[in-house]
């Protein structure tokens, strides 16, 4: 699970939802349609993206807009319209009796972008030299721990075809797992092996987006071709991609991608109706006016109902410290870690005006970590708590919990302390912005003195990642119908365990960190779903941790906006889903000009 820079993946079944999340989120600061190369006739497509990749090095990412759904897969993929499983870069498997091994057969003549052949030792190096190397901080190892004794699977390889994966205990998520990109050993082997001055391995500083494009070796649909900060990422056709349709012909068809970069949605509506943007994820605000416009912009919006993902606020309630400094104030720390004062928040917060006002009706309230249209996801008509707007109930539990109101209506601490703190968010996403400014004004109805700053993406992610050192944000976790894909989130020591993040590996350590016993549970209720086969009791287990995770609101959900995009008539075989967007099939897509 990632960091979303809108609102809301994982592995290569991201792709159509990173598409159409960049496109949702960014534009054009030039007129793409004028920007022209010496291979500027081949079909190609544009898009937008609000921010620069932040890496080239998969193991290191951990949010998105990011390259990696058009240029890596894995040995399998999720299916968006179906949710099946299906073969990619593996061509079958089977799996043992017991349900501990699955054995995966690769496809034949497999090869890099580079010409190199793509071979089991590929995938052994991937797994096991990456992906479970303690000394590089993955959150894939999140993912793929099993159990109370939180082992990995091991992988072998059986002979030049196939390899094997064993695991201690029935693992739900077995098959699903192996979507992780595959990796080349040949171009990143010695990266992992070699070591720098401070005796970490040199992959950590390996495939930077300082790093040639051509430098970078992949086994997707397209490689890089040209990078130019802030301004586009190209993207080429990969000749010795493995897929080719009925009669033979090399695909994808599309043999040129480009994505601009740029941080105005405004710019980017204005580049698409003009005809410089060939997809825009459609925001409510736009979509009465692109609506109209459809016939006569040969474009068609594809809504795909509730989007996968989240959307949230969330309080740091790390209570450790580093060099004898707290990361949060303790006086703001006691509020966050009051159960009531959330609680407060969470009432005082107006829902339903941000979907009518923000989200001119396209969208949902959102109760549960886990999206609807999973099948764990578990509805309030089940049981799952939600929080209607109610400011009176948001006073009570304040008082209740020791806070008081001056004669202003102006809400303090017991101790006299003035109730007030940071909402972060990341600068440039119109809709956040809109929904930080309301917060801000729903919770001064309750007292509270919210400064509300949006903020630089790459600062963000600091803040978050490596310092610590926040109060409250405005965020979105990616979704899908896997749960356990957000094992990272609930561990207590995941890479996305954000609300009481522990420290990554090379990171300078906390003292006096604590995790709560709820948080403990969760934990541990995720470990058991991920070992239970039968859906049905599986599905009540994940009932219990959204049950928990509503009542001590470590995430305070607020709205699920509709999957929308606008896509151009001249791209044909679009197959829409909220899981997959516009493009998760971009290598079926043809232009027809």
């Amino acid at each position: 699970m990632k960091i979303s820079t809108i609102f809301t993946v994982t592995w290569h079944r991201w792709l159509g939802i990173i598409l159409a999340l960049v496109s949702a989120i960014a534009l054009s600061a030039c007129n793409p349609a004028q920007f022209q190369t010496q291979a500027a006739d081949v079909p190609q497509v544009v898009f937008g993206i609000l921010s620069d990749p932040k890496t080239f090095n998969y193991a290191l990412s951990q949010e998105s807009p990011n390259i990696f759904g058009l240029t890596y897969e894995g040995l399998v993929t999720e299916n968006p319209l179906t949710g099946k499983i299906e073969p990619d870069l593996a061509k079958s498997w089977d799996i043992s009796e017991d349900k501990l091994r699955i054995v995966f057969t690769l496809r034949e003549g497999l090869k890099w972008s580079d010409g190199e052949p793509l071979t089991v030792d590929d995938v052994i190096f991937t797994y096991n030299d990456i992906y479970f190397n303690e000394e590089i901080p993955t959150d894939i190892r999140d993912v793929l721990r099993i159990g109370e004794s939180r082992k990995l699977p091991t992988v072998k390889k059986l002979d030049d075809s196939r390899i094997e994966f064993t695991i201690p205990e029935p693992f739900a998520p077995f098959l699903g797992a192996a979507n992780a990109p595959i990796l080349p050993a040949h171009a990143l082997q010695e990266s992992v092996k070699k070591k720098n001055a401070d005796g970490k391995p040199e992959f950590l500083s390996k495939w930077s987006v300082d790093t040639p494009p051509d430098q970078i070796i992949v086994n997707g649909p397209y490689k890089l071709e040209n990078y130019t900060t802030s301004q586009r990422v190209i993207y080429r056709r990969n000749p010795y991609y493995w897929r080719k349709d009925e009669q033979g012909n090399q695909q994808p068809y599309i043999q040129r991608l480009i994505w601009q970069i740029v941080e105005s949605t405004d710019t980017s509506l204005m580049q698409f109706r003009s005809g410089g943007l060939d997809s825009l994820g459609v925001s409510p605000e736009y979509f009465s006016l692109l609506k109209r416009e459809e016939k006569r912009g040969n474009f068609t919006i594809y809504n795909g109902g509730s989007a996968y993902g989240t959307t949230f606020i969330s309080f740091n309630l790390n209570k450790g410290s580093r060099k004898g400094k707290p990361l949060v104030n303790p006086v703001k720390s006691r509020w966050f870690n009051t159960l009531e004062f959330r609680q407060a928040v969470a009432y005082a917060i107006d829902r339903q005006r941000i979907i009518n006002n923000i989200f001119r009706g396209l969208g949902e309230l959102q109760n549960s970590p886990i999206s609807v249209q999973a099948p764990y996801y578990l509805s309030p008509k089940e049981g799952l708590k939600v929080y209607e707007y109610n400011p009176d109930k948001a006073r009570e539990l304040l008082e209740a919990a020791g806070f008081k109101y001056n004669q202003k209506g102006e809400l303090f601490d017991a101790a006299g302390n003035r109730v007030r703190f940071t909402l972060i968010t990341n600068a440039g996403n119109k809709i956040r912005e809109a929904m930080g400014a309301q917060i801000k004004q729903d919770l001064s109805k309750i007292g509270m003195q919210v400064d509300f700053t949006p903020i630089a993406w790459n600062t963000l992610t600091e803040k978050l990642s490596n310092t610590l050192d926040w109060e409250c944000h405005l965020l979105g976790f990616t979704g899908g119908n896997e749960p356990n894909d957000g094992a990272n989130i609930w561990s207590p020591d995941g890479g996305l365990h954000s609300f009481n993040q522990n420290v990554l590996p090379g990171q300078p350590p906390l003292e006096g960190r604590e995790v709560t016993p709820w948080e403990q549970e969760i934990g541990q209720l995720y470990i058991q779903a991920a070992r239970e086969l039968d859906p049905v009791k599986r599905k009540a287990i994940y009932a219990k941790t959204q049950q928990i995770s509503q009542e001590y609101l470590p995430f305070i959900y607020l709205v699920n906006p509709y999957s929308l995009s606008a896509v151009r008539d001249r791209i044909q075989g679009i197959q829409f889903s909220a899981l997959g967007g516009a493009f998760w099939n971009i290598h079926d897509l043809k232009i027809v000009d």
